[in-house]
């Protein structure tokens, strides 16, 4: 019975937090005051206190949040408006693409396996790969990283800037937010941080890494292999880690379904031979090239 108490607190404490997806949420949409000048340093601020404030469908603060409500609520605070919704936020401000993300950018994801092109989620870039969104997952505003989440390096769809270009250059704060608290990052992201100094230690990795790659055509692959059935997944995730096209080609060998990865096309045997190398280095030893018509 000595645990009773504590349950008793437990229970009291998730009865207090509010359902993420309410039965009759609150569609009127309420403009923020407007408190601060629109710059870094005032945003950053606002996004150290919002870190772990809950999600919250259809609410765009100053308590509660959905993703594009507190985008749209860390603008408005400094007497910028944006539409409301995700999917019209993506449509309007200047769009940039993943080499020129600045602390304050919006990025747009894709989340819907059903509609792969539909916008659906909102989050604002803070550099280093690092962004902040309200999270339908973890149900509350977090931290995430472009460079160590596949999920959401492969669904980034649109970039838009809305700060104005000149208050990118005025002077940062000391400690930007993402490096300052750790309580909200998942397991993952806290493996990153260092317990002597507080910081997170900055993932570096080109932003070719994050972008879509372009179609590419010709006749010469990479082979990474040859599998009976489909080849391994954590194999196929390393490729796209290192941002490389790739395709399997299945056929029937001996009753056997036979799956061969490939990486390319690329046009020339040399650009091929180019790819090959750096295959050999990150993925597999024994990559070879093959032609196919």
């Amino acid at each position: 019975m000595k645990y009773l108490p504590v349950l008793s607190v437990l229970l009291l404490f998730w009865g207090c937090k509010p359902s993420p997806h309410p039965a009759h949420p609150d569609y009127a949409v309420k403009k923020p005051e407007v408190r601060y000048a629109p710059d870094k340093k005032n945003l950053a601020k606002m996004v150290k206190q919002l870190q772990g404030s809950p999600y919250v469908w259809a609410e765009e603060g100053p308590n509660y949040f959905d993703c594009s409500g507190f985008t749209y609520y860390l603008y408005g605070s400094m007497g910028i408006e944006i539409p409301r919704t995700a999917r019209e936020q993506a449509k309007t401000g200047k769009r940039i693409s993943p080499k020129e993300l600045q602390y304050g950018d919006l990025i747009f994801f894709a989340t819907d396996r059903r509609h792969p092109r539909k916008i659906t989620h909102v989050g604002m870039y803070l550099g280093d790969g690092w962004f902040t969104h309200a999270s339908t997952v973890k149900n509350e505003v977090v931290y995430s990283n472009l460079f160590t989440s596949p999920y959401y390096k492969k669904r980034l769809k649109v970039c838009r800037r809305y700060l104005p270009q000149s208050s990118l250059s005025l002077a940062s704060t000391n400690e930007p937010a993402w490096r300052t608290s750790t309580q909200h990052m998942t397991s993952k992201q806290t493996k990153t941080i260092s317990s002597k100094q507080g910081k997170a230690i900055l993932i570096k990795a080109p932003m070719q890494q994050i972008e879509q790659p372009p179609k590419q055509t010709g006749n010469y692959y990479v082979q990474v292999g040859s599998f009976v059935g489909r080849p391994k997944s954590s194999l196929i995730y390393l490729i796209e880690k290192h941002g490389f096209p790739h395709k399997s080609i299945t056929f029937s060998q001996n009753g056997k379904r036979i799956s061969k990865l490939l990486i390319g096309p690329y046009p020339s045997r040399e650009a091929a031979l180019a790819i090959r190398t750096k295959v050999r280095k990150q993925i597999q030893k024994d990559a070879f090239i093959a032609e196919i018509r």
